[in-house]
């Protein structure tokens, strides 16, 4: 089985940065998509970023050009790297796996195509 394991949240001023790690295990595929969602209290829950097979990282238009996606192949590790954090961005943050195949790589802002989730970490910015 999958297992998604999120770190790195914590409190920071607005203009600050963080990153957020998230551990995988059992994830023996190769093809597939990971990403981050955050949701915040009363809110919907938000597509952040994505990155998939062969390192191609897409983003909301929200977090454009103050967040980046990464992966760690090496040790089947995600990130987040934050910067420029805005109190908008205060949320729960959601690493999450989408599986592919030889043929079908996993549509990277669909989040019915994400099947694993990690529990989240939370991020707070505050002015």
């Amino acid at each position: 089985q999958v297992q998604l394991v999120e770190s790195g949240g914590g409190s920071v001023q607005a203009g600050g940065s963080l990153r957020l790690s998230c551990a995988a295990s059992g994830l023996t595929y190769s093809r597939y998509c990971m990403a981050w969602f955050r949701q915040a209290p009363g809110k919907e829950r938000e597509w952040v970023a994505a990155i998939c097979t062969g390192s191609i990282a897409t983003y909301a238009d929200s977090v454009k050009g103050r967040f980046t996606i990464s992966k760690d192949n090496g040790k089947t590790t995600l990130y987040l790297q934050m910067n420029s954090l805005k109190p908008q961005d205060t949320a729960m943050y959601y690493c999450a796996a989408a599986i592919g195949n030889m043929l079908y790589l996993p549509r990277p802002m669909d989040a019915d195509e994400y099947k694993y989730w990690g529990q989240g970490t939370q991020v707070t910015v505050s002015s």
